[in-house]
């Protein structure tokens, strides 16, 4: 197999067009009517667009399907300065390609990783509130959230703490200056492939753009994890939410989502027997679950979007188990 990502159906019938973000041009790939309920995917680190290829194969007959590369990534540009990076800056690009996949009615977001964090930014804004008709994360929580929920493990579950923790080791070794550009180009980007067939259990396609992608990319935990950590904000989702949780996720821990509760009125959580990259390794079991969720949220064009006012009462939310597919 080889070790680029190669063109699956999705690429090859794909639509490519080029959004401008407050300067910075973001590539953008649609596949699917797009007359139909609008999916937009937001990959995480160290992807590209093209990590959510499997997942959209199995939507694009029902949905018009948006992906893009994030600032920073694949063919996107590639600003400098670290505070290009923001969280704000993340969530006026996703609203631009929002904007663009469908004007007139609300999308249903999908995010992964560093994806779902930024996705999450949209999504707890009262201002995009009628963008959106629900959102599936996946492996990636509101850095708020996380917050929150890491200083309340401190008092009652100490040792929960030091098991995120010492998933998340990565993300310290990030903030060490010039180490992910040298390892990124150095051993960690020619042993990637490697590394994540040890994760995943199988082997997985890369980015052409990997190490690029890898040293830029490392510029969004710098510029969001510690402020957010350290002054994390009071954000309640304005849309419906769905939590796929892998269960052998090695760098997000399912603990997660034991108090989304309290920022999350209309919750669904759901298991799989699967590790972090599951959008590749699970594309089935995450396409049925992307598109069941989908159906039951997205509004038609005349309709109002779904819309979680900050003051309605969290019901405990509904977990679901799903195996592997």
């Amino acid at each position: 197999m080889p070790n680029t990502l190669s063109r699956s159906n999705s690429e090859r019938n794909t639509r490519r067009a080029t959004v401008r973000s407050n300067g910075v041009d973001l590539a953008v790939f649609a596949r699917g009517e797009p007359d139909r309920p609008t999916l937009v995917f937001v990959h995480g680190y160290p992807d590209t667009h093209a990590v959510w290829n499997r997942v959209i194969d199995r939507l694009a007959e029902d949905f018009h399907c948006v992906s893009f590369d994030v600032r920073g990534a694949g063919a996107s540009a590639r600003p400098r300065p670290t505070r290009a990076y923001r969280l704000s800056r993340l969530a006026a690009d996703l609203i631009a390609v929002i904007d663009w996949a469908s004007p007139d009615a609300p999308v249903h977001l999908v995010g992964h990783d560093w994806g779902s964090i930024q996705s999450w930014e949209v999504v707890t804004a009262p201002a995009f509130a009628g963008r959106l008709a629900g959102f599936t994360s996946i492996s990636g929580p509101c850095l708020d959230h996380a917050s929150h929920w890491l200083r309340a493990q401190r008092r009652s579950d100490p040792s929960g703490l030091q098991r995120q923790l010492r998933k998340s080791w990565y993300i310290a070794a990030l903030h060490v200056p010039l180490l992910p550009q040298l390892a990124w180009h150095g051993p960690l980007g020619a042993r990637w492939p490697h590394t994540l067939a040890a994760l995943e259990g199988e082997r997985l396609p890369t980015s052409a753009t990997l190490a690029r992608d890898g040293a830029h990319g490392a510029k969004l935990y710098r510029a969001n994890m510690l402020p957010r950590l350290m002054r994390p904000r009071d954000r309640r989702a304005r849309c419906p939410v769905q939590i796929v949780v892998p269960q052998r996720d090695a760098f997000v821990g399912p603990g997660f989502v034991d108090d989304l509760g309290r920022w999350v009125a209309d919750l669904e959580v759901v298991r799989i027997d699967a590790a972090h990259w599951a959008i590749q390794t699970h594309p089935d079991t995450v396409a049925d679950h992307c598109r069941a969720f989908a159906r039951g949220h997205i509004a038609a064009p005349s309709e109002p979007a779904p819309q979680t006012g900050p003051t309605r009462p969290p019901p405990a939310h509904r977990n679901q188990e799903a195996s592997h597919g």
